[in-house]
């Protein structure tokens, strides 16, 4: 398995090593794999993934023609005896059903619905990005459902607390804005600019000027400088070196959020950009630290 660092635990603690075929022993009693029927697994309900890409399930599903499943799902025992609910593996899933399979690989682990959903969440960051909204909603069940703080939620995933509250706040753009994100319109940073104007009338606007223009992110933001009063950065300054572009990148990775390197002759200015009172509190505490 590919193993991103910084995932904590994660799926590494609940999958033991070596890899599953068809070919190999169909339960290794050491190992904890068992072959379970196709039909007696269920979808998760807490399933982050809203879609799947169907080309890329049926390139999975000829690789497990061909190979095998390379590493079994993960499983907890449902209401109904013999019956099992998915908690990672939905794309092996699916695609075992097209490439003809009628048992899967699988590892029993006796799971609550708050580490049904952290571990499909974990699972989707490791191997499939989510969506910024399909990981904005399994942030706000982790939330709403579970009671976990954005650090709680950043802490499981290896994430800034910045980064948590960022994606959150997409949930609050309307519906146009959404939808335009969901199917790849905009991007991520188009979105979390039209986030900086204070009422959804206006964000909508907005979203259509883009579509219009087909600004980039860059010129999303100017717009929105100018809705909002103030002047646009583009407008007062020369194409920044490509030095400063690379720090400002470097800078923003670090910190979870837009920065602005403005150097002098002698000297300069670094803005700090933040979009919430909450996204303030978290860039003071990850500057300076806890504040006695």
């Amino acid at each position: 398995m590919t193993k991103k660092s910084g995932l904590g635990r994660g799926l590494d603690a609940l999958i033991p090593g070596g890899d599953f075929t068809p070919e190999s022993q169909p339960v290794i009693p050491s190992s904890g794999y068992q072959t379970l029927p196709i039909a007696d697994i269920h979808p998760n309900p807490r399933q982050p993934r809203s879609q799947m890409d169907k080309d890329e399930l049926s390139e999975l599903a000829a690789s497990i023609r061909e190979n095998g499943i390379l590493q079994p799902l993960i499983v907890t025992p449902a209401g109904e005896p013999g019956k099992y609910t998915l908690i990672a593996g939905e794309r092996r899933l699916l695609s075992a059903g097209l490439a003809g399979l009628e048992s899967v690989p699988a590892i029993i682990r006796e799971a609550s619905e708050q580490e049904r959903l952290e571990l499909a969440l974990i699972e989707n960051v490791q191997r499939t990005d989510l969506t910024p909204l399909e990981a904005a909603e399994a942030f706000r069940q982790l939330t709403d459902d579970f009671n976990l703080s954005h650090e709680q939620i950043a802490q499981k995933l290896g994430k800034s607390r910045v980064s948590v509250t960022n994606t959150l706040r997409l949930l609050k753009l309307p519906e146009d804005v959404k939808q335009s994100l969901a199917i790849g319109v905009i991007s991520e940073g188009h979105a979390r600019a039209l986030l900086s104007l204070p009422t959804p009338q206006a964000q909508s606007a907005a979203l259509q000027t883009i579509l219009k223009h087909e600004l980039n992110v860059r010129g999303t933001e100017d717009l929105v400088h100018k809705l909002v009063g103030q002047r646009s950065p583009s407008e007062s300054k020369p194409v920044p070196h490509p030095d400063v572009s690379f720090l400002e990148e470097k800078l923003r990775q670090r910190l979870g959020t837009r920065v602005s390197l403005h150097p002098r002759k002698n000297g300069g200015t670094l803005v700090i950009h933040y979009y919430s009172d909450e996204e303030l509190d978290a860039l003071i505490l990850r500057i300076l630290g806890p504040i006695d």
